[in-house]
């Protein structure tokens, strides 16, 4: 990407953008999600989306920052109607001084003013950080096709594949088979590390790097550059991607160190430019992140208790997108059909659902949920969310997009599960189990296994 300067901002492109320019921006906010522009010109429309939300505590925030801003643009014109008067008083001096005129009136106005300066600066800091803190903490705004509702039990269907099947013995918890097969080892890492992680072993390991080795061809195939990124980010970086006010309970952070240990490769990637303009001439940049992701939430009973599908550490393969904002839809679209692809390949039933806006979260303005069909637990179960967070993520990294020396926009980021594999796996153990204990690996997979088609005991230990 080229770096370079420009401060020309291009008009908001997301879901309810305005049109007209605000009539007086006199200093920079800095990095923010939502355009305070919206906020200043349609803040009813704001309020709506956080309606359509149930959002109430949001609202009482959107008061709030049309408040602070409010005062914040009249300390800004304020001060800097003084720091024109000084340089006013500065010239008059000087000429007062040459034709030889008193100047102890100037002089005295001029004494005056560094203080008054001084005061009004530091209101004027004080509210646009309240400011722009606020417009962080505000969620992006839906596009108009979120299904309004209270939480999951609310997020409409929009596509279904495959027939699930009834299944023809009584399944066995992954969890149980895994350890009958000798593949996993739950209770020496609860000793060592504690309740939710895990020791794969053998069949079981090269099965999890064949769904990631699978997953990442799929993308490789379809135009996405790898990444491998870092797995740690400083809180800075990290409060650009997402609302750390809701996310930070389930990240954790190295102690005495500003680092973070990732949540999903989503989060280093979408961080990647921050600070930064991109060429527009190589939007779209599509990446495929690899790697481990760490997170402080696991299930709390049954399948999940002694189990692999929500994990305090796992694999996973994510879709990443920069694009300009006229394609950002476009690209949703697509991120959801490379995750229905990997599904279909495996064979394993899902359905598409429209997730509605009480279980949306914080930045996406849309978000798709791909769910597998689980037959154990006889219910569909979340292995993708798609989502399209138009200009937010890169307006909270102060990222854009141009021409050097020329207008600059703020590009639109997308992000996608690809393979999250300790959902798949669980998938492919409750989909492929057989009555005999073993478990059949699916046919797109066996390339990446060499040519193996069944999961057995591992070595005795």
């Amino acid at each position: 990407p080229a770096r370079g300067s420009g401060d020309r901002a291009a008009p908001w492109t997301g879901a309810g953008a305005c049109s007209k320019q605000s009539t007086y921006r006199p200093r920079s906010l800095g990095r923010a999600g939502l355009d305070i522009r919206l906020i200043r010109e349609t803040p009813e429309k704001v309020r709506r989306d956080l309606q359509k939300r149930g959002a109430a505590d949001k609202e009482r925030l959107l008061d709030d920052v049309i408040r602070w801003d409010k005062e914040w643009r009249t300390t800004a014109v304020e001060a800097d109607g003084l720091k024109k008067r000084r340089n006013e008083i500065t010239r008059a001096i000087a000429e007062a001084k040459k034709a030889k005129r008193d100047t102890a009136a100037l002089r005295k106005e001029a004494a005056g003013l560094p203080k008054k300066v001084e005061a009004l600066d530091a209101k004027a800091t004080d509210l646009g950080a309240r400011v722009r803190n606020g417009l962080l903490r505000l969620p992006n705004l839906l596009h108009e096709s979120v299904p309004v509702g209270k939480d999951d039990t609310e997020n409409v269907e929009v596509a279904k594949w495959g027939t699930p099947k009834e299944p023809a013995f009584e399944l066995k918890p992954h969890g149980e088979l895994l350890e009958g097969l000798q593949l996993a080892d739950f209770e020496r890492a609860r000793k060592i590390a504690g309740a939710g992680f895990v020791y794969m072993m053998g069949d079981l390991v090269r099965l999890d790097q064949a769904l990631l080795a699978f997953a990442l061809d799929h993308m490789v195939k379809v135009g996405f550059t790898p990444v491998f990124p870092p797995y740690m980010m400083h809180r800075d970086a990290y409060e650009g991607v997402t609302d750390l006010g809701d996310f930070e309970t389930v990240m954790y952070k190295v102690d005495g160190e500003d680092l973070f240990l990732i949540a999903t490769s989503e989060h280093p990637i979408g961080a990647l430019y921050k600070d930064e303009i991109i060429d527009e001439g190589q939007l779209p940049l599509a990446f495929a992140g690899i790697s481990a992701c760490f997170r402080r939430e696991i299930g709390g009973h049954g399948v999940d208790t002694k189990g692999l599908f929500r994990m305090h550490q796992f694999n996973k393969i994510e879709q990443f997108v920069f694009c300009r904002p006229e394609d950002s839809w476009t690209w949703h679209e697509k991120l959801r059909a490379n995750g229905e692809a990997i599904y279909r390949a495996l064979e394993i039933p899902y359905r598409v659902v429209n997730v509605c806006t009480g279980d949306i979260g914080t930045v996406a303005a849309k978000k798709y949920d791909i769910e597998a069909w689980y037959p154990r637990q006889g219910k569909y179960r979340e292995v993708i969310s798609c989502s399209n967070c138009t200009d937010y993520q890169a307006r909270r990294l102060n990222i854009r997009a141009g021409k050097v020396g020329g207008d600059k926009f703020t590009p639109h980021t997308l992000n996608s599960t690809a393979m999250a594999t300790s959902r798949g796996l669980v998938a492919i153990l409750e989909n492929y189990q057989n009555a005999d204990g073993t478990v059949t690996v699916p046919k797109v997979l066996r390339p990446f296994m060499g040519g193996q088609e069944t999961i057995r005991a591992g070595t005795p230990r």
